[in-house]
Formats: C-alpha cells, structure tokens, sequence
C-alpha cells in the first residue's frame, strides 16, 4: 500500500481522526506522522520513508501475529508489550488495514 492510500484509509475510519506531526522537535523523528482517536495515537509512520507502521495491539496477539506473518515485527520506539510494526511495503493491504483497524478501535475504546 501507498502513504496517500494509508493515510485516507487512515483519515476514513472516523470524523475525529486527527493527524499531526508531533515530534518535530526531534531531529529523529521529524517526519512522522502520527494518527490520533479521542486525544490518543493509534498509528503513525515516517512520511519522508514510509516503511513501518506502528500500531496498537493487544498484548495476548502480538506473539501470534509476528508468527504468522513475516510483515508484523517489533514496533518504532514504543513498548512491545503493547505495539507492533508492519512493514506496509510487504504486509497484505487487507491485513495492514484490519491492524490498523483493531489499533483504532482499542484506543478510541481504551
């Protein structure tokens, strides 16, 4: 999937969705783009090397995705426990968007 399809698919999931650029005090990490539900990050990316997106996930299903899916790996400076990146380059568009999907739903119902 594209950073323009992504980033609709992103913006598609509800009207208060907010993207923002939150860290661009950070010289790391100027570029990414972060996805926000009721004042809380669901996902973000780098836009200047969209490659990994993180996502939330449930704990009790990370070990298990990163098992059946060569895409779904370690998250982008965020807790394991909680996080998982998928590599938007190779992951199915369907499974990038249902991860993406089940991110939003926990923290807009966390």
């Amino acid at each position: 999937m594209n950073i323009e399809d992504y980033r609709n698919f992103c913006l598609s999931l509800g009207d208060e969705v907010e993207e923002k650029m939150p860290f661009v005090a950070f010289k790391a990490a100027q570029g990414v783009l972060a996805f926000y539900v009721s004042g809380h990050i669901f996902c973000f990316f780098n836009s200047n090397n969209f490659g990994t997106v993180t996502l939330k996930c449930q704990p009790e299903r990370i070990a298990e995705l990163k098992e059946l899916y060569p895409c779904v790996g370690n998250p982008y400076n965020m807790s394991r426990k909680h996080w998982i990146g998928v590599d938007a380059f190779s992951a199915p568009d369907t499974l990038l968007t249902d991860l993406t999907r089940n991110s939003y739903c926990l923290v807009k119902n966390g």
